[in-house]
């Protein structure tokens, strides 16, 4: 073997030495940076479940209305004032939360039509139905209007695929 051939061989064995060192540099990087992105943030509430179809026959009495709800969930074990939040779907139908303060680890069911309004229950007090059954959002929203959670149902995915 040349001494240039040896030289270039070794050259070769260095560098693929220094290859693999900075790819366990990098690899004992990972695990550090992988645990900083791996906690999801999940909101503090949440639209927790819908019932938008309430069941039966939709027949415009007070006791279906009540059927058609959204439940928002605490999802922290501390308390959240939810004093004028919204409530809104799709159409602009919105009820706003008037001086209600959500427990921690606890859901409240807002109804469609009137009731009495308990720490479990509110009730939006309206004579018509909000969630259309076949397509909707409902969208919470904090008391300066930030986006807090969304829920939708029944929106075609294929949007632009008219050939379906």
């Amino acid at each position: 073997m040349s001494a240039s051939a040896s030289a270039s061989a070794t050259a070769r064995r260095l560098a693929a030495a220094a290859l693999a060192a900075g790819a366990l540099v990098s690899v004992a990087a990972l695990p550090a940076s992988a645990a900083d992105h791996a906690r999801p943030h999940r909101p503090k509430v949440e639209i927790s479940n819908v019932q938008y179809d309430s069941p039966g026959r939709d027949d415009h009495s007070n006791r279906s209305l009540n059927k058609e709800w959204v439940e928002v969930s605490n999802t922290t074990r501390n308390a959240v004032n939810l004093d004028d939040w919204t409530l809104e779907d799709e159409s602009g139908h919105t009820y706003t939360f008037d001086h209600y303060r959500l427990a921690g680890r606890a859901t409240v069911r807002i109804h469609t039509g009137e009731g009495r309004d308990t720490r479990t229950d509110l009730y939006q007090d309206r004579r018509q139905y909000v969630w259309n059954n076949d397509h909707d959002t409902a969208t919470l929203r904090n008391d300066n209007g930030r986006l807090v959670d969304e829920e939708s149902w029944g929106h075609d995915h294929h949007h632009g695929d008219a050939r379906r």
